[in-house]
């Protein structure tokens, strides 16, 4: 059986498509029989019911034919590699070099079969290293590194106490504010915010090299440039060194019609000066004054787009409170949201893409718009990534890709499928990057939705989404809540907030975090200013090829051990212990433990890590006697470790005949 599908049907009558894996290495492969296993209904009250199923393909015998006889051969051809896998393990050399001549079938690639050559007949340890090492500096180890998980890494930055007034300056206490990061200069740019009191109009500059903070202006306004905000959006063209930013949030009381202009503005880094590039977007075509939209931009073709947020309108609620007014939970029953708009900089003209679809209206190609969701563009496969976001009262959980060369909207969900545990919750407060490198997406959550509990929780977990295998994974999350905790943890992570600021260096891969409202009760008013490093860590080359080294050397170890104790410890003493990190308490444990093994009885292997023979591998191996079958069946299970670290297209299968047999 080969699975086809994993996936879920939306809880209505309306048909659904799905694509089903239909390819074996490349190749189409027949299907017979289908079958479909019910996992879970949509509540206790519901049946298992599907009332309809079609299948669409291809039954033109020619083409079934072929695929019929290409499938034949590929199985023919694995089992025959299973044979020759068992029979090299369990040393059955005659049978396995009359196997390969008769049928001509590869087990593995040529460098693989040197390998065992190396290490499993002739035990050359360090002719495998040798070996191992060059695998590594030809990158064979990239395809297994870029499948292991992520660990998140995070780090304080904090100002060195050691140096000048200036250099000690950073920007305050904010949430709602903008940043954006120049990958070329390596310097992070932050503007306005809301410090709890009043909307701020500073802008500042981070250099990370040197980890100084810069003010470039107290006041924006005064220099020409935007007024104080908060709950606008930010967008840089690193080519030319310019930042742009449009919309803002108004307080209920200053929501008169001369105030309700879109401006828009772009900031020259290079002369240091602000141009405001149109008074009233609106007037042009644009978008009309918004705040918790999305704005990304397009450097190549110099074509900005703007999606979502929600029209400030003139104010027909004075009687709300400042706290009241700016909740993101208030929302009017009038209230009017943004479109996708696209702003050419080269022409300065708008184009509107696509109209706010209502929520009883919407087709294939609408899109429904929000607030507080996110937007990425990836610029390798020219699409804008969209995802989450409120609308009124609802939290949106839908993702989707709008193509901006063909106009077109494809979903990747429709949030409608009930996998919570493996896709990030409900919320409209999540900051998300994009590594169009690494084909990622990364998502901070922050504000969250439970739709069961209908309550709101603010709380930390980090998601990363492999856009070419759609696949969510989330590497990191913690369900803390307490203020005793967190205190506790200030300079180890970043407490749980909301309103904050990511950005993401794509070159040296690092995020940077600042500020946000952590979101409590007790102090509304409360805004942070810590600023924090996020780095996703995964096994480099170099680690790979130490733990290869080290595997080897501890094999090396326990044959020496069997059959000289002097020279065992003597190699223990010099190479083994030149191979161990000393700064990993585990290897030092491991390593330490290995002395004790030179006085223990041969029946014991400290092969890998603290591995002993089963009672199945002894027997297995006594076919050949021994110390020979003891060498040859240690040998091969380090071979296979070894193996795991190379590409699976390499090596060879990685199941093993006797899994056939029924228990």
């Amino acid at each position: 059986m080969i699975l086809l599908l994993e996936s879920g049907l939306k809880n209505d009558t309306v048909p659904e498509t799905f694509l089903l894996k239909h390819t074996v290495s490349g190749h189409q492969f027949p299907v017979r029989f289908v079958k479909i296993v019910p996992l879970q209904s949509w509540g206790s009250t519901f049946n298992f019911s599907i009332w309809h199923v079609g299948l669409r393909g291809c039954d033109d015998w020619a083409v079934v034919q072929k695929c019929i006889n290409w499938y034949t051969t590929y199985r023919e051809r694995e089992a025959i590699r299973l044979c020759l896998k068992h029979f090299r393990q369990h040393n059955y050399t005659e049978a396995f070099e009359s196997l390969e001549k008769r049928t001509r079938v590869t087990l593995e690639d040529p460098r693989l079969t040197q390998l065992h050559k190396l290490l499993v007949e002739n035990g050359d340890f360090d002719a495998c290293e040798e070996l191992i090492s060059q695998a590594a500096q030809e990158g064979l180890f990239q395809q297994y590194i870029s499948q292991q998980e992520y660990k998140p890494q995070w780090t304080p930055i904090i100002p060195s106490p050691g140096g000048s007034a200036s250099s000690r300056q950073r920007p305050g206490m904010r949430g709602g504010h903008q940043m954006c990061i120049d990958t070329n200069t390596q310097t992070i740019y932050l503007f306005g915010g809301w410090d709890g009191m009043q909307d701020l109009s500073d802008l500042w500059s981070y250099h990370i090299p040197s980890q100084e903070w810069t003010c470039i202006t107290r006041d924006t306004n005064a220099e020409g440039g935007p007024s104080a905000r908060s709950c606008h959006k930010m967008c840089l063209d690193s080519d030319r060194r310019q930042i742009f930013t449009l919309g803002r949030y108004l307080d209920s009381a200053l929501r008169l019609p001369e105030n309700l202009k879109s401006d828009f503005y772009m900031y020259d880094i290079e002369n240091n000066k602000w141009t405001q590039v149109t008074e009233d977007t609106a007037a042009l075509g644009g978008p009309r004054l918004i705040f918790d939209h999305q704005m990304v931009m397009d450097v190549e073709k110099r074509i900005i787009y703007v999606f979502g947020g929600r029209v400030l309108t003139p104010s027909r609620w004075e009687g709300l409170g400042l706290d009241e007014q700016r909740s993101s939970n208030y929302t009017p029953s009038e209230a009017i949201f943004s479109g996708l708009y696209a702003y050419h900089v080269a022409t300065n003209t708008w184009t509107k893409l696509r109209e706010d679809c209502s929520d009883n209206s919407s087709g294939p190609q609408d899109i429904k718009s929000r607030i507080g969701h996110s937007m990425l563009f990836h610029s390798g496969n020219r699409q804008l990534f969209i995802l989450a976001g409120q609308r009124n009262k609802e939290y949106l959980t839908d993702f989707f890709m709008y193509n901006i060369d063909t106009d077109t909207v494809s979903y990747i969900s429709d949030g409608t499928r009930k996998d919570s545990s493996s896709v990030p919750a409900a919320g409209f407060t999540q900051k998300a990057t994009i590594d169009p490198h690494l084909n990622e997406i990364h998502v901070l959550s922050g504000l969250s939705k439970d739709k069961d509990k209908r309550d709101e929780n603010v709380r930390n977990s980090f998601w990363v989404y492999d856009i070419s295998q759609n696949k969510w994974s989330c590497i990191y999350r913690n369900e803390q809540t307490g203020e005793s905790y967190w205190s506790k943890m200030q300079h180890v992570e970043p407490c749980p907030r909301f309103a904050h600021q990511l950005v993401y260096d794509d070159t040296k891969k690092v995020h940077y975090l600042f500020g946000g409202n952590p979101g409590k009760a007790s102090l509304p008013k409360m805004r942070l200013d810590d600023f924090w490093s996020l780095r996703l860590c995964r096994p480099s080359t170099q680690q790979l090829l130490h733990t290869c080294v080290l595997l080897i050397r501890k094999h090396r170890f326990s044959e020496l051990a069997r059959d000289n104790s002097v020279l065992a410890l003597k190699y223990l003493q010099t190479k083994l212990h030149s191979a161990v990190d000393h700064s990993d308490p585990q290897q030092v444990q491991e390593f330490q433990a290995l002395a004790t093994t030179l006085f223990q009885p041969h029946e014991d292997s400290i092969f890998g890590q603290g591995h002993s023979l089963s009672e199945d591998e002894d027997s297995s191996s006594n076919l050949f006697g021994t110390d020979l079958g003891w060498q040859h069946s240690t040998r091969s299970q380090l071979f296979d470790q070894l193996t795991q670290f190379f590409p699976e297209h390499m090596t060879q299968p990685r199941g093993n005949l006797v899994d056939l047999i029924p228990y």
